[in-house]
Parts: structure tokens; C-alpha cells; sequence
């Protein structure tokens, strides 16, 4: 069979299930997950090969793109757009537990510009009924020229089958851009760091995990099949240090196995993860 592909831009507000859905449907983290704001920075691909069809996923960051407040969210809204000239579908994801309609069809208004077709995702479906969403959805069709509406979990795999099946439909000839055994277009080294910065926004709050750099200084296979791992955090605040210690060191070292679990998880591999904290 003749080789296909399809490039698709997730879009949709913070906590929207954007990651979680790239995750659920390549099979492995690519990338990662929090409540928190602004958990994606960059544009993240997830590649998924069925059959001769090879699909893209550009994860983009969540963000109001009709406002830009600061550098951080001006940066945030040039890698979105960024996700969005790349593809030739939008799946715009709507958290169905907060739904605010005039909202969504202010930020449609603004999609529809770039001229791609639109599919609309109503993720976590499992915490609402879906009756309450089908009104909703006969007002937003009556309004724009929507693809195709879905209710998916991303995080129990409901419906996600469904969805990927429509998506084949969408696929057109051509040579596949990455290999057939690639899951990102990032590497083993990037995704370490983002799930150290993962677990960071998992334990550390306000601006503190926003306020951190990440550097993965030492990583070596070792001869029994585990592999030895060093990261460094820096923070450029003396006050950060001690929160980030913790009482006796206790924050630290749940941060060190938390982040060891998921990195296990990953390369089904015994880690060994050692972690530096360094006050600039």
C-alpha cells in the first residue's frame, strides 16, 4: 500500500486534556501533564503509524490566543500558531466539564480565519452526561462548518479509537516524514527534563516550578541493562532552595522518586536518578 499521512493540531484552552489525549493515543508520554498553567511551552509531536498511514500530532500550548499579556504568553501564542501553519486538520478540545459556549465560538471565529478544517473533541466525557453536551452541539453546527463533533476520555481511552478512525479518512499520498518506530520528534533527553518539570508543578506551587531550569548533565547505560541519570535544577533565588529542600530534605526526595518511577516507566528500565539543586 502507498504510504499516507496527516498532520493535526491539538488547540484548545489549558487543561483542556490536549497532552493527555497525545499520550493516550501514541501509548507512551510524550508529553506532559499537570492542572497547572502553561504545562506545554513548546509544540510537541506525537506520531502515530497505522497501517501505511502515518498521523502527526501537534500538541500546542494552551492559551487564550485572542489575548497576550506578558513575553511568556506571547511566546506561548507564536509556538500555537506555530502547530496550527503546520497542520492541514485542527482538533480544537473542549474540557466538557467547563464549557463556556461564547468562549469557544470567539476563539472558532478566530481559527476559521486560517481556512483548515475543524474537528471539535469534548474531552472528559466521563464526568458529564452526555446529554448535556448534545444541545451544544446542534447550536455550535448551526453556527460554523464543523467537520465532525467527538466525546472522547483521553485519560480512560473512551472513544479515542473512534476518533483516530475518522481521522484516517483524512489522510492523503505521500512519504512518511519520521520512521516507523518513532513516537516524537523529541529526544530520550528532552523528555527526562519534562518529566522532572512535570513532577516539579506536581509538588512545588505558585511561580516556583515556573521559575526553574532543568539540565540533564550526566546519562549513561549502564552494563546491566539500567541506566544512570543526573539532573540539575537551578533557581535563581536563594528563598526557592529551601522550599524545594524541604523539611530535613523530604520534598526533594519525593520529587527524586516520583520523577525515578516515571522515568522506570518509560524505558522499562531500572533508573537510578540523581538529582543537584543549584542556587545561581
Amino acid at each position: 500500500m502507498k504510504s499516507k499521512i496527516l498532520k493535526i493540531a491539538l488547540v484548545g484552552l489549558t487543561n483542556a486534556g490536549k497532552s493527555t489525549l497525545v499520550n493516550c493515543i501514541v501509548g507512551e508520554t510524550v508529553s506532559i501533564t499537570n492542572k497547572k498553567i502553561n504545562t506545554t511551552q513548546e509544540v510537541i509531536i506525537g506520531i502515530k503509524n497505522i497501517q501505511n498511514i502515518q498521523m502527526i500530532f501537534y500538541d500546542t500550548p494552551g492559551s487564550n490566543f485572542l489575548k497576550t499579556f506578558n513575553k511568556t504568553s506571547k511566546n506561548l501564542k507564536s509556538n500555537l500558531w506555530k502547530g496550527i501553519e503546520n497542520c492541514e486538520l485542527i482538533l480544537y478540545l473542549v474540557d466538557s466539564s467547563y464549557i463556556k459556549l461564547n468562549f469557544l465560538f470567539d476563539q472558532l471565529n478566530k481559527l476559521f480565519e486560517v481556512n483548515k478544517k475543524i474537528i471539535i473533541v469534548f474531552n472528559k466525557i466521563d464526568l458529564i452526561s452526555s446529554k448535556k453536551i448534545l444541545p451544544l452541539i446542534s447550536r455550535i453546527d448551526n453556527k460554523y462548518e464543523i467537520e465532525a463533533f467527538f466525546l472522547v476520555s483521553a485519560l480512560k481511552n473512551i472513544g479515542v479509537k473512534k476518533l483516530l478512525k475518522n481521522l484516517e479518512s483524512y489522510s492523503y499520498y505521500s512519504k512518511w516524514i519520521y520512521s516507523q518506530n518513532e513516537i516524537t520528534d523529541k529526544d530520550d533527553i528532552y523528555i527526562i527534563n519534562e518529566l522532572l518539570r512535570e513532577t516539579l508543578l506536581k509538588y512545588l506551587h505558585k511561580e516556583i516550578p515556573y521559575n526553574l531550569n532543568i539540565e540533564t548533565s550526566n546519562y549513561k547505560e549502564l552494563k546491566n541493562n539500567q541506566i544512570k541519570i543526573k539532573q540539575k535544577i537551578y533557581t535563581n533565588e536563594k528563598r526557592y532552595k529551601k522550599i524545594i529542600l524541604g523539611k530535613k530534605g523530604e520534598m526533594i526526595k519525593q520529587i527524586r522518586e516520583d520523577c525515578q518511577k516515571k522515568i522506570n516507566k518509560l524505558f522499562n528500565k531500572k533508573i537510578h536518578l540523581y538529582l543537584e539543586l543549584i542556587n545561581l
